[in-house]
């Protein structure tokens, strides 16, 4: 068991460091399982339980469940941001708001697509050269553009109840919910996070700027090129129309009405913004790989926690986690959010916790829609540690910043945060 336990730490901490430093993940991540297989006892290529199908069972799975959200969801953002839809909408949002509130523009310019069904990739690529260019003009330091784009993607929009984001409808497959559950709670838990958040982004922010820090340009910093951008109703409507048919749909179609939805948002954004697409094959073949590859990132770690789930030491972790005592949301929330941290994934650790998770605590009398909630926003939490896809991706690949320097913002608002909401969302489950 010592052995077990060890092998399953040690593989997440190098999955970790790993990660921070810049390995790809379709590497890291089986090597980092194959270290937690092999101090498990499990054979690399024969018996019941093998190192390689287990991997590639997790791999595969989670793929096959969730290909064409992550395609359509791709898609969507790629012709967001090529039509220059998505651009139109910052730059209304910006110019309504003022430059002089550069930060709370970069959030609510995140936020209103995220909600709306942009991939948070996509999200962070699309507003990144408008978030340069805000703080650049109000002077701010450029370390918290990571933060900020994160805050308004990841914190209070991605899980919140009607979020058309994955990770809000995993649990309707195995809770029989739909995406609204507990919309309530989830309200006042998000209008918290939102503001909590914001206070805390601005105080880090004016610390920074009363300490000497200001905006320092870069030659790689992104211009952006002036082009006919399309009205800004050409990007809220096919935002409006994924919210809607998943809306209309979802008590029919359950998980599936995000395919629908996704796939009537990408048909508008054809339809209505046809004369102002840059280039729409490159846009095709450019989401059609970023979808690949952010499936294919998640799916990597996945087939890490599916070598984790089958180790003695995460079956005892799991159960000592379901047997903590008083009320089983605390448990749920416990177990998912360990999970989600193990894994680096909102998605990838609901899609491992779930199957295990979702019959226990419905058959201890647990209300489906209130698990739902519990589930999502708790799965939004510790995932966000450094080696998580996104995390890496905004710091590194995007905002090119070190962790170092822009990490303790992002933890603050995507970790810290949400885990205050998730005790929130608790505390009102357990009172009403």
């Amino acid at each position: 068991m010592m052995l077990s336990m060890m092998g399953l730490v040690g593989g997440l901490v190098l999955l970790i460091v790993l990660t921070i430093r810049g390995m790809n993940l379709f590497i890291a991540a089986p090597l980092c399982a194959l270290v937690v297989a092999l101090t498990n006892g499990m054979s690399v290529f024969i018996g019941d339980i093998n190192f390689v199908e287990t991997y590639m069972g997790g791999f595969s799975g989670f793929i096959a469940a969730w290909f064409f959200m992550f395609l359509l969801g791709a898609l969507f953002g790629k012709f967001m941001e090529d039509s220059g839809a998505a651009d139109s909408v910052s730059r209304w949002i910006i110019q309504r708001i003022g430059y002089k509130q550069a930060v709370l523009a970069v959030v609510l310019a995140c936020a209103i697509l995220t909600y709306g069904g942009v991939s948070v990739f996509v999200v962070a690529f699309s507003v990144y050269p408008m978030a340069v260019s805000l703080f650049k003009d109000a002077n701010l330091p450029r370390r918290f553009i990571p933060a900020a784009m994160a805050f308004g993607s990841v914190t209070f929009t991605m899980t919140s109840a009607g979020s058309p984001e994955i990770q809000n409808w995993i649990p309707i497959k195995y809770l029989g919910t739909s995406p609204f559950a507990a919309w309530e709670v989830s309200l006042v838990v998000a209008i918290f996070m939102a503001v909590l958040g914001y206070w805390w982004l601005a105080k880090m922010i004016r610390k920074a700027i009363a300490n000497g820090e200001e905006f320092e340009a870069r030659i790689t910093d992104p211009e952006i090129r002036e082009r006919d951008y399309p009205h800004p109703l050409t990007g809220i409507i096919p935002l409006l129309v994924v919210l809607c048919i998943s809306f209309f749909l979802h008590e029919a179609l359950a998980q599936l009405a995000l395919i629908v939805a996704l796939g009537g948002g990408v048909l508008t954004l054809l339809i209505i913004n046809r004369a102002h697409f840059h280039n729409l094959q490159a846009a095709i073949n450019t989401g059609t790989t970023g979808a690949l590859v952010a499936i294919g990132n998640t799916a990597a770690v996945v087939g890490f926690g599916a070598i984790a789930k089958n180790t003695e030491a995460f079956q005892q972790t799991v159960t000592l986690m379901t047997q903590i005592p008083g009320n089983e949301l605390i448990g749920a929330a416990i177990a998912i959010s360990v999970i989600a941290g193990l894994t680096g994934s909102a998605s990838g650790g609901q899609a491992i916790a779930l199957p295990l998770l979702a019959p226990h605590y419905l058959d201890q009398g647990v209300q489906p829609e209130q698990l739902h909630r519990i589930v999502s926003i708790s799965s939004g939490a510790l995932d966000s540690l450094p080696h998580n896809g996104y995390v890496v991706t905004t710091i590194r690949a995007i905002c090119h910043e070190t962790h170092k320097a822009a990490y303790g913002a992002v933890a603050a608002l995507t970790v810290v945060v949400p885990v205050i909401g998730l005790a929130l969302a608790i505390g009102l489950f357990s009172v009403f």
